[in-house]
């Protein structure tokens, strides 16, 4: 029986996501290369080093300019992004081995360094301005982060360097693992157990907390930007299919774990700084807070309504607000959180108020689109049971540290070092 819409996880915005057949180019060693007499190279100026480097010149460890054979001319696509082939190069520096994915923004790189002896991904910005633009405001939150960590333990992505590159914005990082959506889906949608879910938490919420103390909010948190340090993992039965799989020959069914609980957060993009500018819609929508769909303005605490919804996701495998319309939004939160308050339904703005009756309540099953919409919101458990049904310990713990993440309420919501301090996180680990 085909599943509706309602049934099955919306389509997000383009996500960055590793390829599962995608080529690679494993050789990492040279072509012969020209070495030129090059011992003046190091009192270049900065602009003649960036020519020289734009030519295909790169210079040696020990001084003097090496010719590595640069790239041929390729036209961008009619989007903007860039066209290469595998084995071409980056600048004298970067050998492209292969696509590791690709998103609204550009394009993702697996390349080797040939200075630092490594491979990196290289985010490949769109040829078109207002992409550029964004790229730049990335780089300057990511240089803010690492100037603040120069150890890494913050569990933010590391810049290593950015340039430009005939017209894209390229930005160098250190190479990570899958996301943590991807993770999910090539695990069919298995959730993560308890035990990985702490970790993952703690290490997210440090994340955020280090971003507010720069006065930084992500305002774009989800499993997607959420990326595994390694890409290593072991499969295990998994008991709760096979129980229920009749039919089975064998028995067994099997899900991926992680060899390491590790994570970095990534896509500083829609990084805003609390003194800058707040443009008026912000999150995907899955992970939206109240706050913002009623127009009354946000700020840190919607970065954590966005992790307790993330951390619901994990350990039930599914996204929590499966919508892409503000009321029918909004009725699941009641129907999953409880009746939203009043004072925050009659200051909604402008735009809002047609999701609001008489001034106090939501709109709803009045206004819903359809009764599909309405038969979709009543499917949704109470947080309580949703939780229960798929965590086998520390099930209050965890119900408890949710509800303060997703309060209606920004001002009650609990803020990252808040969270942070929740028993939910003390906790013993008993399998990862």
């Amino acid at each position: 029986m085909e599943r509706t819409l309602y049934e099955i996880r919306p389509e997000k915005r383009a996500r960055l996501t590793l390829l599962d057949d995608g080529e690679r180019c494993d050789a990492i060693d040279e072509r012969p290369v020209e070495v030129i007499t090059g011992e003046h190279y190091e009192h270049l100026g900065g602009g003649a080093r960036e020519v020289l480097q734009g030519t295909g010149f790169g210079y040696a460890n020990g001084g003097g300019a090496v010719r590595v054979a640069s790239p041929p001319w390729h036209e961008d696509d009619k989007d903007g992004h860039y066209m290469f082939e595998l084995g071409e190069n980056i600048t004298s520096r970067y050998k492209i081995i292969s696509k590791m994915g690709e998103g609204t923004f550009g394009r993702v790189l697996e390349c080797w360094d040939r200075d630092a002896q490594e491979y990196v991904a290289i985010k490949v910005i769109r040829s078109v301005q207002k992409y550029r633009d964004a790229a730049m405001i990335e780089i300057d939150v990511l240089r803010t982060l690492a100037k603040n960590d120069r150890t890494g333990s913050r569990h933010c992505l590391l810049l290593k360097d950015w340039f430009d590159f005939r017209n894209h914005i390229c930005i160098v990082c250190e190479r990570l693992g899958p996301s943590l959506y991807d993770f999910l889906r090539k695990n069919n949608y298995r959730p993560f157990a308890v035990d990985l879910v702490r970790e993952f938490g703690r290490q997210l919420l440090e994340s955020v907390a280090y971003m507010h103390e720069l006065t930084l909010i992500h305002t774009d948190l989800k499993p997607e930007n959420i990326l595994l340090v390694s890409s290593e993992y072991i499969k295990v039965p998994d008991y709760k299919v096979s129980s229920y799989n009749a039919k089975s020959q064998t028995g067994k069914h099997f899900k991926r774990v992680p060899k390491s609980s590790e994570i970095k957060l990534i896509d500083f993009g829609s990084a805003t700084f609390e003194s800058q500018y707040h443009c008026s819609v912000v999150s995907t929508r899955h992970y939206r807070a109240p706050e913002v769909i009623f127009g009354l303005g946000w700020t840190y605490p919607c970065d954590l309504w966005s992790v307790g919804c993330i951390l619901i996701e994990l350990c039930s495998g599914d996204a929590l607000f499966q919508t892409h319309e503000n009321l029918e939004h909004l009725a699941m939160m009641e129907r999953v959180l409880g009746p939203i308050p009043q004072h925050m339904i009659k200051r909604a703005d402008r735009r809002s108020e047609k999701y609001v009756r008489y001034g106090r309540e939501l709109n709803w099953p009045e206004g819903a689109v359809s009764k599909e919409s309405i038969r979709a919101v009543r499917r949704l458990p109470r947080l309580r049971n949703l939780i229960m049904q798929h965590v086998d310990h520390s099930g209050g713990l965890l119900i408890d540290l949710l509800q303060g993440l997703l309060k209606f309420e920004p001002t009650e919501r609990l803020t990252a070092k808040e969270a942070l301090k929740h028993p939910f996180f003390r906790e013993p680990s008993r399998h990862l």
